[in-house]
């Protein structure tokens, strides 16, 4: 079925008060994207974030081309026509569209990411099965790369680990495919959880990773915690990742800006030997360990 899409710049606009103007017009869907090439970083939970320069797409059923809809779109909206878009779009396998430009990639020398619709031929590579998600973490964000590539140079032999905000549980799977022994994966968002186990199974690790809905579920004995969330979460989670991980145990924070990682350092000092890791494209890794 062939899609009609009237798009406009937001320009100041209620985000929501221009959606809900979408819909009742009998748009199938509402999209935002950005206009320029403004970076917008991961929001706090219950906020949403839009980039300052931000486009709305409306997608109609192709019968609804009419100029009358135009026009009754821009009189809700409060602007004239002539700053809506019109353009046809031929139907596709939009779920599949964005397979085009999700490749595999290595990280460090043998831990792939890999979506279903490729393959890894690399000697000795130790191949993550992941296409994106609703669930944040697939690897092409910075800072999960980082996680990845401090990973792949670990020794996770063994070891029992906490995946804390574990988003499509990327972090965890990759760590019992390098040889951990067991991992335990909490997040505060039900479809994260789900995500996590659908990847588990998919990778054949689902009976050495143990899903937690609630913090108080977490074990207390860790020998490494993963962390890849917000820096004012992380800073309040101190004392709490403290009675998670044993003595000895290592811990690995990520999801901080570069200019953040003092005000993170210092939180966890008076429990860590904390130093840094690495930087890469403005974010942060510290990585420590439990004294």
């Amino acid at each position: 079925m062939p899609f009609l899409e009237l798009s406009f710049a937001l320009d100041g606009m209620d985000p929501d008060q221009a959606e809900h103007a979408c819909i009742a017009l009998g748009a199938l869907s509402v999209s935002y994207s950005d206009a320029r090439d403004d970076a917008v970083y991961e929001p706090r939970a219950g906020e949403i974030r839009l980039w300052p320069a931000t486009r709305v797409q409306a997608l109609y059923p192709a019968s609804c081309a009419d100029p009358a809809l135009l026009r009754a779109l821009a009189q809700a909206l409060g602007i004239d026509p002539q700053r809506l878009c019109a353009r046809a779009l031929a139907d596709r396998a939009w779920e599949r569209e964005w397979l085009r430009d999700f490749h595999a990639m290595r990280f460090g020398r043998r831990l792939w990411i890999c979506p279903r619709h490729e393959s890894v031929e690399a000697v000795g590579a130790t191949v993550v099965r992941l296409d994106p998600g609703l669930a944040f973490g697939t690897g092409t964000h910075a800072s999960t790369a980082l996680c990845l590539h401090w990973l792949d140079g670990a020794d996770l032999a063994g070891r029992e680990l906490i995946d804390y905000g574990c988003g499509s549980g990327v972090l965890a799977i990759a760590a019992l495919k390098l040889g951990a022994r067991r991992a335990h994966c909490f997040d505060i968002d039900p479809q994260a959880l789900t995500a996590t186990h659908e990847n588990a199974m998919d990778n054949g690790v689902a009976d050495r990773l143990r899903i937690c809905e609630r913090d108080a579920e977490l074990p207390s004995n860790a020998e490494l915690l993963l962390a890849n969330i917000l820096c004012d979460v992380l800073c309040a989670l101190a004392p709490r990742f403290a009675e998670l991980v044993v003595a000895g145990g290592r811990i690995l924070l990520c999801g901080i800006l570069a200019d953040e990682a003092t005000t993170v350092t210092a939180h966890y000092s008076a429990w860590f030997d904390m130093q840094p890791y690495r930087d890469a494209g403005g974010w942060a890794a510290l990585c420590g360990t439990r004294r």
